[in-house]
């Protein structure tokens, strides 16, 4: 049993870690909107393309399987809200493996 609770709680870690650099990749999604003339330089560069590099292949699956939907002249991408919803599930399963 501690076995699996050792890796329910490493699971966990990893997974927060993933959600953090999520939530990164949507700061970095919204800059542009609110500053047009911001574009990262430097070790902004450096992060933002590790953030962008470890994010964009589950988040291009789901755009893949679900398309975006269509509402008059707008597009609702539901990819990020997938793939968040989805770690934030494993991360309650994981927890729970780690506390038991």
């Amino acid at each position: 049993m501690a076995v699996l609770s050792l890796v329910g709680s490493l699971l966990s870690v990893v997974l927060f870690i993933y959600i953090v650099i999520l939530l990164a990749r949507l700061v970095l999604e919204y800059i542009p909107m609110f500053n047009r003339e911001w574009r990262p330089r430097g070790a902004t560069l450096v992060l933002a393309e590790i953030v962008y590099t470890v994010t964009d292949p589950p988040i291009k699956l789901i755009r893949r399987v679900v398309p975006p939907l269509r509402i008059g002249g707008i597009a609702i991408d539901f990819g990020f809200a997938i793939v968040m919803f989805v770690c934030f599930m494993l991360l309650s399963v994981t927890r729970s493996l780690a506390a038991a």
